[in-house]
């Protein structure tokens, strides 16, 4: 009988932890936040933002060898950091045209490189972090890009907004949620984050704490081009938002 009453004792504990017990707390979640990701679906619904045009997603050849393609994905992801998409998809047509594989990136000289992905955001470390990342995976993974996020962003020039992004992009696998400046911008206007955050990587385990893991993918794209178009980082155009009468930071006119 102590046995048995031990056994009993043992598993109600583990009903507790797993939130099953009467002191689970019920897990948080934003005020309206399905009616605002509702309507910013409306919004987007048109797809004519420039990350919808010339986003990471149309830089590279859906017509080349998949490692060549995950390759492509990486390196428009490096030149996009601090750029515009038209300033990136342009360096990208530009590379490719020469032919963008590992081998031509590590038989091209620094000038050259940097010559054509100019004018990049910071392209002279770029050129720096694309000839050491393209030299590792050479080396490294046979010319292919790590199919993780730890493997990712090991890699010189390669941030966490990156590496989930390729991993979405080239791999179709969602590991975490992509949090670039307008994902993190919007979920703090929002109110998106428990309590506010101050960088992105702070706004991606603050969302992956509510949000829907079916979401996961979608959110990136959606608030990226909201944030292009509507939720500007300067003087947000609220009067031309749906969400303005449940936006906590909506400026009502």
């Amino acid at each position: 009988p102590r046995q048995s009453r031990r056994r009993r004792r043992k598993s109600l504990a583990i009903a507790y932890e797993a939130g099953q017990g009467d002191g689970a707390e019920p897990r948080w979640e934003p005020r309206d936040w399905r009616e605002q990701l509702e309507r910013i679906r409306e919004m987007r619904r048109s797809r004519d933002a420039p990350v919808d045009e010339m986003g990471v997603q149309k830089c590279y050849d859906s017509s080349a060898p998949p490692q060549v393609m995950r390759y492509q994905v990486l390196l428009a992801l490096m030149l996009s950091s601090q750029t515009k998409d038209q300033v990136t998809s342009a360096a990208m047509l530009r590379l490719r045209r020469r032919g963008l594989t590992v081998d031509s990136v590590l038989q091209m000289d620094d000038e050259t490189l940097g010559q054509i992905i100019y004018p990049v955001g910071f392209w002279r470390n770029k050129v720096k972090y694309i000839k050491q990342t393209t030299a590792i995976l050479k080396q490294k993974y046979g010319g292919d890009i790590p199919s993780t996020v730890e493997e990712l962003v090991q890699l010189p020039g390669v941030g966490p907004k990156m590496a989930h992004l390729a991993m979405h992009i080239a791999w179709d696998s969602v590991a975490g949620i992509a949090v670039d400046t307008h994902v993190h911008r919007i979920s703090n206007r929002l109110k998106w984050v428990k309590k506010e955050t101050k960088h992105p990587e702070e706004t991606r385990v603050a969302l992956e704490e509510w949000l829907p893991r079916d979401l996961w993918k979608e959110i990136n794209w959606l608030l990226v081009g909201f944030g292009q178009q509507t939720c500007l980082p300067v003087k947000p155009r609220c009067s031309q938002c749906l969400n303005q009468d449940i936006c906590p930071a909506a400026k009502r006119l």
